[in-house]
This record gives structure tokens, sequence and C-alpha cells, in this order.
């Protein structure tokens, strides 16, 4: 046996070697050599026909050993502590108005927050009185929920620009789920309710006078606030164990085809009001279909009058939008078209008598102040506790996307758990006042903004104008149509009906996307919103598996005058070195896509179960009409092995792309090398990342520490090189290579 023998040298930039394929080694490197004391090698060295490798060697860092007790009783001593700066910096943090207020400068921000608090709330005002039909509640609620949803993210949130208030997609969502809860108890959806204070006696409405019975309306507006209470303790609860990672779920593309999808929902829902039609409302699994087959059918019970008045908000409504989108630039604030309607159609219906004449519905006595605080209907919380959840997931996911996009704009920081506990009391505490589920929302949100918004003070602005409609305006609104109020709803649906124009350029930067958006919003519709959205989170998780199971893999060349390899497929006059072949696969390597690996693999090098069954039977049959080598056979044992003119010995697989291995990975990989080793090709792992590495340690697919594991793709090559070097000046039997060979 030849003795072994290790040295090792220190080399700086300057002895990095050029233009031999060798890797250019950084200041310090460790080199290890084996060297043979046989007479050709000898003979080999002195020639200086041998290479020194470099090998790159990094020391880790020892893992502390820590006590998973010890860890967890440090971390409740240090969460259980309690002292002065930890209790302000608690109550600060969860009160963030005590922060910012006290520095609040009243010369540079006070115009801009009082002129769009103004703005917002006379937007909010005919907005929260046409929600209240889709939520399937009476007028005054929405006032009441959009009100106090602005003292309390006044308090709570950390978004300086997000108006957090009614929102139509969730209004929806309730009023499917308050018109279930009512055909359970027996309530008429298509019934009308009476004003507030009065209840049905048979056909005759009687004033209560003394026990207070609930009546439709009650009823409607427990199951809201019941619904909406639960919304509330999900997003705390989500805030208090830090679960906003559930948003990621949602992604942009599904959200809009959600908000697409679910705004042709509110379409059809107000569809009858435009017409002046009395319809229950449909629920479950094609609503939407069902919804305009009963409309077709009662289309000949229109109310012209209500037609009529719908046809002209609309002609008004459509195009001051359009002005108003326009010249967005130029207006200091958008022109309060909404408003301006709401008012000349409820002094026309007044003073022309049309619900009398015409028999117009119309929204009915609005009273002002405050209803006695309620708590919710508890007996409801089985009922509408799982419909709870999906409003709270969509509700927060809303909110945090717009308030860190306007944060970013802006140049401000929020923080996310801060938004959950600030929309989750924006639920809870208004839910004991007759209210129902809120949530940001874009369109009132750009208002805000490009009205000079600075700070949350603007939303007690907006508070203030929505407290004087509810002491003092709202029964002015008795005589204000339905239809009026649908029209306004419709029109605030152009931007997400209008995301269509954006599809084609979707469609270019991600197909995958587009399928996404398309079977979201094509489910909310048709199905139903809850169902559509669960579609939608499964589709979309579906695509992320389906990319991962089919992934894209290359063979890499190195680029001329470079250390850099890409895909062969892709670029021109890439240098492939003889004999060596590199893979790369770009996706984790796990139990899915494990075949899909292998198959890949074996398609763009050889397949080396294929060779070794050839080289068996070549051996069985004793054909050796041309010498078997190494890395392959001859086109006549009809096996293709390499459109290479030089016999192949190693494969670099490229892990850079590789995130992460799991045990059908790891025994993938041991699988490989094994069966390429068997024809006598060495497999080498290139750019494996630290999770990578760490679970080919715990699978011991290494031997030693950092065995056939690189660095980079261009050491591996290197190595690769040396080796075969190597090889041919001892080989076994007595048997030496050609200097012609060896030069290959």
């Amino acid at each position: 046996m030849s003795s072994e023998s290790t040295e090792q040298h220190d080399l700086s930039p300057k002895d990095s070697l050029e233009g031999n394929g060798q890797y250019s080694a950084p200041s310090r490197i460790r080199v290890e050599l084996e060297r043979e004391s046989s007479p050709d090698f000898q003979q080999f060295e002195a020639t200086n026909q041998c290479r020194h490798y470099p090998r790159i060697h990094v020391e880790p860092r020892e893992k502390s050993n820590t006590n998973f007790k010890q860890f967890a009783i440090k971390k409740l001593r240090k969460s259980c502590q309690c002292s002065p700066t930890k209790a302000k910096n608690t109550i600060f943090g969860f009160l963030p108005v005590l922060q910012w207020l006290p520095k609040y400068n009243l010369k540079k921000n006070i115009l801009g927050d009082v002129m769009s608090g103004l703005i917002v709330g006379i937007l909010l005002v005919p907005q929260s009185i046409a929600y209240s039909l889709l939520a399937g509640q009476e007028p005054i609620y929405g006032l009441y929920t959009s009100f106090f949803a602005s003292i309390i993210y006044f308090l709570l949130g950390t978004s300086r620009h997000i108006s957090v208030g009614i929102f139509g997609i969730l209004c929806l969502m309730i009023g499917e789920v308050v018109d279930r809860e009512l055909n359970k108890a027996g309530f008429d959806t298509a019934h009308i309710a009476p004003p507030l204070g009065m209840v049905w006696n048979g056909s005759t409405p009687l004033n209560q006078t003394s026990e207070r019975i609930c009546d439709r309306s009650c009823y409607a507006i427990a199951v809201g606030s019941t619904v909406t209470f639960m919304a509330g303790v999900y997003q705390v609860a989500m805030g208090f164990f830090q679960v906003g990672f559930v948003s990621v779920y949602l992604s942009d593309a599904l959200l809009s085809g959600f908000v697409t999808g679910a705004s042709f929902t509110i379409l059809t829902s107000q569809a009858k009001y435009l017409l002046g039609l009395s319809l229950p409302r449909s629920n479950g699994v094609g609503s939407l279909i069902t919804t305009w087959i009963h409309i077709f059918r009662s289309i000949h019970k229109t109310n012209v009058c209500d037609l009529i008045t719908s046809l002209l908000c609309l002609l008004v409504l459509l195009p001051t939008k359009e002005l108003n989108e326009h010249f967005k630039s130029k207006l200091k604030a958008p022109i309060p078209t909404e408003l301006i309607v709401v008012v000349a159609a409820t002094l026309a219906s007044h003073f022309g008598k049309l619900n009398e004449k015409y028999n117009t519905s119309v929204a009915g006595h609005i009273p002002t102040g405050f209803m006695p605080p309620k708590a919710p209907d508890w007996n409801l919380i089985p009922s509408v506790a799982t419909d709870a959840i999906a409003m709270s997931i969509i509700g927060f996911a809303i909110t945090v996307s717009l308030s860190e996009m306007f944060a970013k704009k802006h140049g401000y920081a929020v923080r996310a758990n801060q938004e959950m506990y600030a929309l989750g009391f924006c639920n809870i505490v208004p839910s004991f006042f007759h209210c129902f589920t809120t949530s940001a929302a874009l369109a009132k949100t750009l208002v805000k903004e490009s009205t000079g918004c600075q700070t949350q003070l603007s939303g007690v602005v907006t508070a203030l104008v929505l407290l004087l409609v509810l002491l003092v305006i709202a029964p002015l609104f008795y005589s204000l149509q339905k239809s009026v109020l649908g029209v306004i709803t419709i029109v605030n649906l152009r931007g997400a009906l209008c995301k269509f124009k954006d599809l084609p350029k979707m469609w270019r930067v991600s197909r995958m996307d587009t399928v996404i958006w398309f079977v979201t919003m094509l489910s909310s519709a048709l199905i139903s919103t809850e169902m559509g959205l669960l579609i939608g989170v499964c589709f979309s998780m579906f695509c992320v598996i389906l990319r991962s199971q089919k992934p894209k893999s290359s063979l890499l060349g190195l680029v001329e005058e470079s250390e850099i390899f890409e895909s062969v497929s892709a670029y021109k006059n890439l240098q492939a070195k003889p004999g060596i072949k590199v893979f790369r696969f770009v996706a984790p390597l796990y139990y899915i896509n494990k075949e899909c690996f292998k198959s890949a693999l074996y398609k763009k090098t050889l397949n080396p179960i294929l060779v070794k069954a050839a080289q068996k039977k070549a051996a069985k049959r004793k054909l050796k009409k041309e010498t078997v080598t190494l890395s392959g056979l001859q086109d006549e044992v009809s096996v293709q092995l390499s459109h290479d003119p030089v016999e192949l010995h190693t494969i670099v697989i490229d892990c850079s792309a590789i995130q992460f291995l799991d045990t059908a990975g790891i025994h993938t990989l041991k699988e490989v090398r094994r069966d390429y080793e068997a024809i006598g090709i060495q497999v080498l792992l290139a750019q494996c990342n630290p999770s990578v590495k760490d679970s080919l340690a715990r699978g011991e697919y290494c031997k030693k520490e950092d065995e056939n594991l690189f660095y980079s793709v261009y050491e591996a090559i290197a190595f690769a090189e040396e080796s075969q070097n190597l090889k041919g000046t001892c080989i076994p039997n007595g048997l030496s290579l050609s200097s012609d060979q060896l030069d290959k």
C-alpha cells in the first residue's frame, strides 16, 4: 500500500490560477492534497502536470445547547416581570394615540386633517345608509358603524391614512348571514321592516309602549352584531397569538378576484331596488343566478318611478365619478356628487310625494341619537361563529395590506399585530352599540390621502360629521328612495369591476396569477362568497404545489472569461467542461417532486440504471466490440450515453435554487449518487444553502464533513478535473493513460 501524507499551503489571491479551469482562491485557503508514492505519480508531479486544487473550509460556530425548560422559564419570567417602564411601554403600545398626539404639529397638520375628515365624512353619510341595505339592516345602523369605527381606530390604529368603516364586501357577507338566520327564525326576508320603534301585530303596526318585542329589524341587528362580535374576537385572538401570517395565503390576485366576484353578487342584490321589486334574497350556492331568475320572472312588476329615478342617478353619478378620477390631480377635493344626489333625490321624493303617489320604496324613519347598548345574542354564537372566521380574515387582510401600502408610500411604519388589535376592537366594542363588521376600504382611503390627510386625527373629524347627522340631520332622509341608495352602491363597484381591464397585463406578467384570479372570481360570483374565498385559497395553494411538482431544470455552461454558469438552453456561446455536466433544479426537493428530479436529471445527463443493465447484458454475452468505459457504453448496446465526444465522469448538481430537503429528498440524492457511482460517475453538490446542508448532515449524506459539498459550481468543477487527473496517474491493474488522454 502506498503511504499518504497531507500538505497544507497558504495561498494569496495572486496564487489563483487562470485559464486552467482551477478555482480562484481567497486570501487564505487550506489546501489538502493526497499524494501517491508510486513512481508514476512522482514522475507526473515532477513534470508539473499535476494541478493543486484549493478547497475552501469554513469553521462553523458552536451551537449552544439550550434547555427548553430553562428557555421557557426565562421567557415566562421576563414576560411576567412588571416595572414602571414596561407598564408604560405596554400602555403606549396598545394606545398609539398616546405616543403621537402629544407630538402633534398643529400648524403643519391640522388643515389637511380637517379637510380630509370633512370630505370623508360627507362621503360616508350616503354610503353608510346605502350599505345598510346590503347588510340587511336599517339605515341608522350603518351610521352607527361608521361613527364608532372612526373613533376607535383613532385611538388604536397605527396607520395615518386608511379609512376604517363600512365596507361593501363585508356588508354583503353579513347580509347573507342575516337573511339565513331570519329565515330560520320565520321572518319573511322579502318583507319590508316597519320603522324602528314599531312592531307588527298581524297586519297592523303598533307602537311599543311597554316591554320591547324583538321584531324583524331588531332580530336582524342582533344577528349582525353577534357575527361582528365574533369576528372581532377572532381578530384580537390572532393579534394576541401573533398569527397575522394567515393573511399571506391571500395573494393580491386572489383578493382582487374575490372582490370582483363579490361585486357581481352585490350588483345583483341591488338590482331589485333599482327596479322597485320586492323579492326574497337568495342565499347559498348559485344565489346570483337564482336572483336574476327571480328578477326576470317579476320584471312586469317593475316600479316605473323607481326605474326612472335610478336611471337619472346613474346618468349623474357615473360621469361625475369619471370626472373626479380624471381631474383628481387638479381638484383640491373630489366633488361630493353622492351627497348632492341624495339631497336632491330626497327633496324631489318629499315634495313630489312619490311614496304616496307611486308606491316607491323609501328609507323610512331614521331616529336621532343613540340607542342603549345591548350585548350580542349569545345564543346565536354557534350559528354564526363559522361565518365570522372568513369575515375576520378578509377584514384583516385588506386593512393590513392597505395600511402597509400607504405607510411605505409616505415613509413610516405600521405594526401588523397592533392593526389586528385595532380592527378587532373596532368590531367588538361597536357590537354592543348595534353595529356590524368593519374594515378599511380602498376608495375612501384614496380620497382621504388625496385630500391632505396627515394623521389619524382626521378620523375624529369624520366622526364629528357623522355625529351631526345622527343627532340632527338623520330624520330628514325619511323620503329618500331605496333605488337611489342602490345606485350609490352599484356606482361604488366601478373599481372592482374595472379590474377586467388589467387582465391582459396580468396575463403577460403571470399566467398562473391570472388563472387564480379567474377561478376565485367565478367561484365567488357563481357559488357563494365564503365558498369562493375557500376555493380561491385552496386553488392558489394547489398552484404553488403544482409549480414545485414540475419545476424547471436545465444543464449549465460556463460564461466565457468568468466563473458564472447559466442555462445552455437559454444562452448561446457557453462553454462546457469535457466529461462534466452541471445540472440545476429550480425548486425544493421533497416527496412531491422527487421523481421529477430524477427523471429530469437522467434525461439531461444519462440514465445510470439503463447503463448498468446494458453493462451486465454486455458482460453476460461477452460482446466487446468497443471498450466499455467508466461512464458509458458504445452505440451498439442501444444506449445513448452522451452527446459529448469525451466520456462522462462527473455530475455537478447546482443546489442554489433548492430551498429545502425533506427525508424523501435526502433519500433521492443518496439513491442518485449510488446509481451513478455504480457506473463510475461521481456526483458533487454545489452552492447548498445552510438549510440544505443541515438536512444533508442530519440525513448522513456525507461520510465526512463537507465531503462532496462545494461553495460554488466553479469550485466543484475544479475538484472534478483534478480528481480525474489524479486517477490517470495511477490506475489499478497497472494501466496508464497516454498524454493525449490525460489532456482530455
